[in-house]
């Protein structure tokens, strides 16, 4: 039986990594804008997040103290 799992011949094993990074290059502009622009959500929910942490400890404080 031959072995089928090596390469055959002369083998370039930096031309896969050429390719991928033409393939990386191509993505078109609107996807770039899109990730951009879906950046501005999480930091939105970090903000409520600090806001409504801060708002459980002050009515946590008042509790105490009252």
């Amino acid at each position: 039986m031959a072995d089928n799992q090596g390469p055959q011949g002369n083998y370039d094993p930096a031309g896969s990594t050429q390719m991928f990074r033409a393939f990386v290059d191509e993505t078109p502009a609107g996807g770039r804008q899109a990730a951009a622009a879906g950046s501005a959500g999480p930091r939105v929910g970090v903000i409520v997040g600090v806001i409504a942490a801060v708002a459980v400890v002050a009515a946590v404080v008042w509790l105490a103290l009252a």
